[in-house]
């Protein structure tokens, strides 16, 4: 097959991840492969250089970009319209809002050129309790629009899929729940003592309880929330990896809590591994997730999550097998879960094996692409 992947931007997290592993695993599988991709703005970073890594062909469209743009978007429908017409290819499968937009109205403009099949990938989304009232009206207009030009629609849980149900943007039957796959053997592999040697680098003692986190720095992520649950554990550190527009936010709160000691925020960090080899316990306070790749990378580094029960989370992380869910915003049981792993370490261990198996199960590259591919050959063979 011939396949076009597009997506935003390919900035750090799941959605990125997950699109340049599948293209990796598609191309291995003799596919032809192009992956093309916007800008990433500033203050984010970029994992463009994966695509050299894993030997992706990519081609950067400097007019795709996340912001609403009339003059760039219309550009952006050019631009995929004529690679479209170009390519002649099997396949246009579209990630995230905005490469969606632009690449399915692209398609229904491509004349001759237009793809056997299209297919929509929704590894979370903003149609509800993220903007104003206004907009979300608008943006669930357009994906209700659009998602009747779409062979189908993917959901990368079941609690996303129930989402876009529940906001009629399709039928049950349109959309197809296919979760994140990942190389985690190649992404989490260690040195021999990367544990101790990381937590020394960072200050951390032999029996400090380390709280680790990565992601953004947004409000989405309730980035406060974990300085508050820090500040209520003692003797734990919170190790922060990542950077956003809270940054500032989060040192104002850890020094008014008498915590800044404590609270250690690392910025941006290329190669994760080493830090969750550091961790004790992951903690994620986000209010929404589509399925949350950090979790998934801590549970497969042998880490124990808590985390709010938020979107596909619980997709993720068995509560009382693998980590706690509390309610999001809930400081109180959020403090007691991390509590509770820092005063067992058998807890801790048991968690955490049984974290590491079940995520190689559940997440694996191979087992993606065989859906994934099963999902084009049915809208092909129609």
């Amino acid at each position: 097959m011939r396949i076009i992947h597009a997506i935003a931007r390919l900035n750090v997290g799941g959605a990125a991840l997950s699109v340049l592993e599948l293209a990796a695993e598609q191309q291995r599988r003799g596919h032809e492969v192009l992956v093309v991709a916007g800008t990433v703005p500033p203050g984010e970073e970029s994992l463009e250089h994966l695509t050299e890594e894993l030997e992706v062909p990519y081609r950067h469209l400097p007019t795709l970009q996340r912001e609403l743009s009339p003059i760039a978007d219309t550009r952006t429908v050019a631009a995929f319209r004529s690679l479209l017409r170009a390519q002649r290819v099997d396949v246009l499968h579209t990630h995230t809002s905005k490469a969606g937009a632009t690449g399915r109205v692209a398609a229904l403009l491509a004349g001759r050129g237009r793809p056997r099949a299209v297919v929509h990938q929704f590894h979370g989304h903003v149609l509800a309790e993220y903007f104003d009232p206004a907009r979300e009206r608008l943006y669930r207009l357009v994906e209700r629009t659009l998602a009747r030009s779409s062979g189908a629609l993917v959901a990368v849980s079941a609690e996303v899929r129930d989402d876009l149900v529940r906001l009629g943007i399709a039928p049950p039957e349109k959309i197809h729940v296919i979760a994140y796959g990942f190389d985690l053997d190649r992404r989490l592999a260690t040195p021999p003592g990367a544990r101790s040697a990381t937590r020394e680098r960072l200050g951390a003692g032999e029996d400090t309880f380390v709280i680790g986190w990565a992601g953004r720095l947004t409000q989405i992520k309730r980035p406060l929330d974990l300085v508050r649950v820090a500040a209520a554990v003692d003797g734990a550190m919170l190790l922060l990896a990542g950077d956003g527009e809270l940054r500032a936010d989060v040192e104002q709160l850890a020094t008014e809590l008498g915590t800044a000691d404590r609270v250690v925020l690392l910025g941006y960090v290329d190669g994760v591994a080493e830090l969750y080899a550091a961790f004790d316990s992951f903690l994620l306070t986000s209010a929404n997730e589509g399925t949350p790749v950090v979790a998934i990378e801590a549970l497969a580094a042998g880490v124990p999550v808590v985390a709010t029960d938020a979107g596909g989370t619980r997709t993720v992380v068995d509560d009382g097998e693998t980590g706690f869910l509390a309610p999001v915003g809930d400081v109180t049981s959020l403090t007691a879960a991390v509590e509770r792993l820092r005063d067992d370490p058998a807890l801790r261990e048991a968690f955490g094996s049984e974290g590491r198996r079940r995520m190689r199960e559940r997440f694996s590259t191979a087992r993606m692409a065989d859906e994934t591919d099963a999902l084009y050959r049915e809208l092909l063979e129609r």
